[in-house]
C-alpha cells in the first residue's frame, strides 16, 4: 500500500511537471524584439525603408506576400493574372476585416492607389510601385482589375510592398494621425497598442487575422540601436529576439546553448557612390595640397575604376564583416532572378589604381571626404574607416564622416558628399527596382531616380530598364535586367562592395527561417520543436 501511495504521488508529481512544461510556451506567449534600426513613422506610406515596413507588415497587409527566398505568395488577394498584356486582375480574399471590423473590399484597393502620391516622406516614395497603374477598375467587392499603359510584368512585385489602408477608415488622415495611433488601423496579424517614437512599439494579436493565427498574444517591438545594447538585452533576458548581430559576436553565440543564430544572404547590396555628375568646384574635394580642382576628378571614369580597385572586397568581408557577407560587384547573389553569372569580383590592385590615378592627371592624387553613417547598418562606420584607408593609400587622401543616419541621410541626399556609402535592400527578389530607383534618370513625373542622389544618367541603362519592365516573357526580361546592370556597372555608376547577411539571434526555444529581404516577422518566430 505505501509503495502504491508513494507511485501515485510520484506520478501526480511527474503529471504536474509534464502538464507545466507543456502549458509554458502557451503561457508564455508575449514576444519581445530587438530590432537595430528605428522607425521613421507608423505611416505605411510615409518611407520606402526596410524597418518601416517591418513594423507596418504587423499592423495592415500587402495584396501578395513573398517567402523567405523573396518569392510571391498570396496575400490580401488570394490569386493574381494577367488577363492582358496591359491589364492584371487581383481576386480578393472573402471576409477580410479591418480591426475596427469594416470589411476590405476592392475599392480600398483603388483607395490605397489614390492616396500614395498624396503622401510625401523623406526617401524612396512608395508613388514608384503604383505610378504604372493608370486606370483601376473595381469588377466587384472582390474582383480589381490595374490597367497600365502597356504590359507590365513586376505589378505583381510591386504590390508585394504596398501596404493596403481603407477609405472610410483614412480617407484625409494625414502621417500624424497614424503615428498618433488614431488611425493605425489595418487588417494585419496584430493592432496597435501604443506608440513611443524611437522606442517601442507595442501590439496585441488581431485574432480576427485570415492567416494562420499567430502563436504570440502580445509583441513589443523594441528599437535598441546600439549594438551592444541589443546584444546585452538579449543576453540578459529583456528580449527574446534580435536583429543585426553584431559580427564580432557570432561566434561567441554560435557557441552558447542558450541562444541560436539564424542567418541567410540578403538581397541589400552595400555600395559606394561617387558624385560624377557634379561640376567643378565639388565641396569637399580638393587637390593634394587642398588647392581648389578645376574638373570633377570622379567625373573620369579611370579615377572611378582606380577607387574601386583599390578596395579590398574581400579583406572587408572577412576582417571588418567577419565573414556575415559575400563580396560582390553586382546588385543581386547567385541563384537569385537577374543575377549576372561569370561576373567575378576583382582583387584589389593598388598599383593599378595608382597607374589609372596617373593617368587621369592625378599623379600626387587628391583630397577627398567619405560619409556614412554609424548606426544604421552593420559595421557601417567600421566599413567607412577601412575604405577611407584603402583609398589613402593610392593617393587618394580621404576624410571619413561617419555619423548618426538621420544626419548622413539628409545631408547625401543635399550631395553633401563626393562619396557615401549607402546601400538598396533588393525585396522585390530581382534588380529592376534598384536600376529604377537609384540608377534611372531623374524623372519625377514617372517616379524614376527616387534614390538618385547623384543624378547619375545613362541613356542605354534607361533604355534597358524601360524594355525590361515591358517584357512579359521572364527569360528575355531577365536578361534585359542583367544587360542594364552591365551598362551601369561597366561605367561605374557607383561601387559594389558586398552582399550583406541576414541576421537574428533568439534565445534557445525559439526558432525563425532567415529571410533573404532582412525582415524580422512575429509571425514566422515560433517555439522550437
Amino acid at each position: 500500500m505505501l509503495h502504491d501511495h508513494r507511485s501515485r504521488c510520484a506520478g501526480r508529481l511527474l503529471g504536474l511537471l509534464l502538464g507545466a512544461l507543456t502549458t509554458a510556451p502557451a503561457g508564455a506567449q508575449t514576444l519581445t524584439m530587438g530590432a537595430g534600426s528605428p522607425i521613421s513613422s507608423l505611416d505605411p506610406h510615409y518611407h520606402q525603408l526596410r524597418s518601416n515596413a517591418e513594423v507596418s507588415q504587423m499592423i495592415f497587409d500587402t495584396l501578395l506576400g513573398t517567402d523567405a527566398r523573396a518569392q510571391l505568395v498570396p496575400g490580401l488577394a488570394e490569386s493574381w493574372r494577367a488577363v492582358g498584356e496591359d491589364v492584371w486582375e487581383f481576386t480578393l480574399r472573402e471576409g477580410v476585416r479591418f480591426h475596427d471590423g469594416r470589411p476590405f473590399t476592392t475599392d480600398d484597393v483603388a483607395f490605397t492607389i489614390e492616396r500614395i502620391p498624396t503622401v510625401t516622406g523623406p526617401g524612396a516614395s512608395y508613388s514608384t510601385h503604383v505610378r504604372p497603374v493608370r486606370r483601376v477598375e473595381v469588377v466587384d467587392a472582390r474582383t480589381i482589375r490595374l490597367h497600365t499603359a502597356g504590359p507590365f510584368p513586376l505589378l505583381p512585385v510591386y504590390f508585394s510592398q504596398v501596404f493596403m489602408l481603407g477609405r472610410a477608415i483614412h480617407t484625409d488622415a494625414q502621417t500624424g494621425d497614424f503615428n498618433s495611433g488614431r488611425v493605425a488601423i489595418g487588417t494585419g496579424p496584430y493592432r496597435l497598442v501604443s506608440h513611443v517614437p524611437g522606442d517601442r512599439v507595442v501590439l496585441a494579436r488581431h485574432d480576427g487575422w485570415w492567416g494562420t493565427r499567430p502563436h504570440w498574444s502580445n509583441v513589443t517591438y523594441r528599437m535598441i540601436t546600439n549594438d551592444s545594447a541589443r546584444l546585452a538585452a538579449l543576453m540578459a533576458g529583456d528580449v527574446d529576439f534580435i536583429d543585426q548581430v553584431p559580427t564580432s559576436d557570432l561566434a561567441r553565440l554560435r557557441g552558447d546553448a542558450r541562444f541560436h543564430v539564424a542567418s541567410a544572404t540578403s538581397l541589400r547590396t552595400m555600395y559606394v557612390t561617387l558624385d560624377s555628375t557634379r561640376a567643378a568646384p565639388v565641396p569637399q574635394v580638393a587637390g593634394p595640397g587642398g588647392t581648389p580642382l578645376n574638373a570633377n576628378p570622379l567625373a573620369d571614369i579611370r579615377v572611378r575604376r582606380a577607387l574601386s580597385l583599390a578596395i579590398d572586397r574581400r579583406l572587408l568581408v572577412e576582417r571588418v564583416m567577419d565573414g556575415a557577407a559575400l563580396a560582390t560587384m553586382q546588385f543581386m547573389p547567385p541563384g537569385a532572378y537577374s543575377h549576372i553569372p561569370g561576373r567575378p569580383v576583382p582583387a584589389a590592385d593598388p598599383e593599378a589604381a595608382r597607374a589609372l590615378l596617373a593617368q587621369a592627371g592625378y599623379p600626387q592624387g587628391f583630397q577627398m571626404t567619405l560619409g556614412g553613417s554609424n548606426d544604421r547598418y552593420m559595421n557601417d562606420s567600421r566599413v567607412v574607416q577601412a575604405i577611407g584607408q584603402m583609398w589613402t593609400r593610392i593617393g587618394v587622401r580621404t576624410t571619413v564622416e561617419a555619423q548618426p543616419y538621420a544626419t548622413f541621410i539628409g545631408r547625401a541626399t543635399r550631395r553633401e558628399f563626393p562619396a557615401a556609402l549607402l546601400t538598396w535592400g533588393n525585396s522585390t527578389g530581382e534588380a529592376s527596382v534598384v536600376l529604377n530607383s537609384v540608377l534611372r534618370t531623374v524623372d519625377r513625373e514617372r517616379g524614376h531616380g527616387a534614390a538618385n542622389r547623384v543624378l547619375y544618367s545613362n541613356p542605354e541603362m534607361d533604355r534597358l530598364v524601360a524594355e525590361a519592365e515591358r517584357e512579359m516573357d521572364a527569360g528575355r526580361r531577365e536578361e534585359l535586367l542583367r544587360q542594364a546592370q552591365r551598362a551601369a556597372l561597366d561605367d561605374i555608376a557607383l561601387v559594389p562592395l558586398y552582399l550583406q547577411s541576414s541576421l537574428w539571434a533568439m534565445r534557445s526555444g525559439l526558432m525563425y527561417e532567415a529571410r533573404a529581404d532582412e525582415r524580422s516577422d512575429p509571425v514566422a518566430i515560433r517555439p522550437a520543436r
